[in-house]
């Protein structure tokens, strides 16, 4: 079972999504674990969630994003990477604090979710950021780039295109599509 969330807007219900794929075919459906396969395409503004919190904070990219918490504050680290719940916490699939009802990208990634980031996405903003005044004086829109691509969360697979990997995924090794749109 091979499913790709399409991820352009920075919409976090995305990860209760794929959490609810992931129980819904092991748990609802009986896959095997090992028989699913998730991954995350990140483009647009959502190539953040790639972001290591270092690059969250020197380029401020929560107030470049307009990204915010419950209380309004501005954020300035990944708060969508980090699990939610222990990992040797609880594996009953309803128990609200264990394993299988985290939604943090560390947590999705452990259950084999792969996380996709576009480069050419990496590109555009590293390009806005300088042109906005967010990247620190000096550097240049390649110096950005790269700075990213050096500080993705572990485990990122980097693509050249992702609306090409999309077509990719689905034509040459049968991932359906699913995208949020609130």
């Amino acid at each position: 079972m091979r499913q790709l969330w399409e991820n352009v807007a920075l919409r976090p219900a995305v990860f209760n999504n794929i959490k609810n794929s992931l129980n819904g075919l092991e748990f609802g459906f009986g896959y095997a674990a090992g028989a699913i396969a998730i991954a995350i395409a990140n483009h647009g503004p959502s190539i953040a969630y790639a972001y290591r919190d270092e690059i969250w904070n020197k380029y401020r990219i929560g107030e470049f994003l307009d990204v915010r918490d419950k209380s309004g504050a501005r954020i300035s680290t990944n708060v969508f990477y980090p699990r939610k719940n222990d990992s040797n916490g609880s594996r009953d699939p309803d128990d609200e604090r264990g394993v299988y009802q985290d939604v943090g990208i560390a947590a999705l990634q452990s259950r084999g979710v792969i996380l996709l980031a576009c480069h050419t996405a990496v590109e555009e903003q590293a390009r806005a950021l300088v042109a906005a005044g967010y990247a620190p004086a000096g550097l240049t829109v390649r110096d950005v780039a790269a700075d990213i691509l050096q500080h993705l969360v572990a485990g990122t697979l980097v693509v050249p295109s992702m609306v090409a990997t999309m077509a990719v995924l689905q034509h040459r090794f049968g991932y359906t599509y699913a995208t949020v749109q609130s």
